[in-house]
């Protein structure tokens, strides 16, 4: 656990190193008073945690330390509370059930997101964990997801059901899914297009898959899973919404918190959604993908 803890402060440096340079003009009286009050504000607008959030925390700062004078790490420990108040909510692991034979988890997410590789992550940890996995590389308009997710099979010893470039991919998700019944699999990821520049398509073939899905299983998909790419910042929530709007998420996982100085980015998604987040993406191991901790993740953007 505590090399864990380490690996999520190290990852999360960016972040965190951009917000302990914020503070230092917070800090300058030692006293929280209005102008305080204005640069934290504007601190936690600028590490992507948005103005509802930003306003959120002053508000309770306000109320609760007006015109009092605060130590430095009072003051980390604070906003590390704070925030860890608003993503505690949405802390909730990915639980496997084993009465499933299977259980379907359709990944979602943009093109570039990080959604192949963290299936291969997971595809791999449930595997270790003496679960039998298969993939379905239902992204057919893109090799490189297809290549992918045959090199994750190749290396777990995980079976791969995949088509030609271009196949229909709800077709590939029957003919996947019904033999996944037939071997008795626990556990069936689903890798899905992200293609955003034309949505009415996009929306259309999830549609297209999800249907097919509940021919064969129809309380399936069990998991509907969102993956984000930190790194985009602002831009992230606009594309949580865009894939609600779509289907039915139900769960998160953010990707390249470790490449980016926007890790406030989760604390906006979980504030404006309450969606479950289940993991964060915090390098290229497989180990780097973690469950998600409200607070030793609120901690870690503090470095505390």
């Amino acid at each position: 656990m505590v090399n864990l803890f380490k690996k999520l402060k190290d990852g999360l440096k960016k972040s965190s190193n951009k917000i302990q340079t914020g503070l230092v003009d917070v800090f300058t009286k030692k006293k929280i008073d209005d102008d305080a009050l204005e640069a934290l504000e504007d601190v936690l607008i600028m590490s992507d945690m948005g103005v509802k959030v930003a306003g959120k925390i002053v508000g309770n700062f306000a109320k609760n330390k007006f015109n009092k004078e605060i130590s430095e790490e009072e003051l980390k420990q604070e906003l590390a509370d704070n925030i860890a108040d608003i993503i505690v909510k949405v802390e909730k692991p990915l639980e496997i059930d084993d009465s499933y034979k299977p259980q379907v988890i359709l990944m979602s997410g943009v093109n570039g997101a990080g959604k192949t590789t963290s299936i291969g992550k997971l595809a791999k940890k449930y595997s270790d964990m003496g679960k039998q996995v298969s993939l379905i590389a239902a992204d057919t308009f893109r090799m490189a997801a297809i290549e992918q997710l045959k090199v994750w099979g190749e290396r777990c010893g995980i079976e791969v059901y995949h088509s030609k470039i271009g196949a229909d991919a709800a077709g590939l998700c029957y003919d996947g899914l019904t033999q996944a019944i037939k071997n008795r699999d626990d556990i069936v990821f689903i890798d899905t297009a992200g293609r955003l520049q034309n949505k009415q398509g996009l929306m259309d073939e999830l549609k297209k898959v999800i249907k097919v899905i509940k021919k064969i299983i129809p309380e399936a998909p069990h998991n509907t899973i969102l993956t984000i790419d930190a790194t985009v910042g602002q831009n992230a929530v606009s594309q949580v919404k865009t894939f609600k709007e779509m289907i039915d998420i139900n769960g998160i996982i953010v990707t390249k918190l470790d490449g980016s100085a926007k890790g406030g980015i989760l604390v906006a998604i979980s504030e404006e959604f309450k969606t479950p987040v289940h993991f964060i993406g915090i390098g290229e191991k497989i180990e780097d993908l973690q469950e998600f901790d409200a607070k030793e993740y609120a901690n870690s953007l503090m470095n505390l």
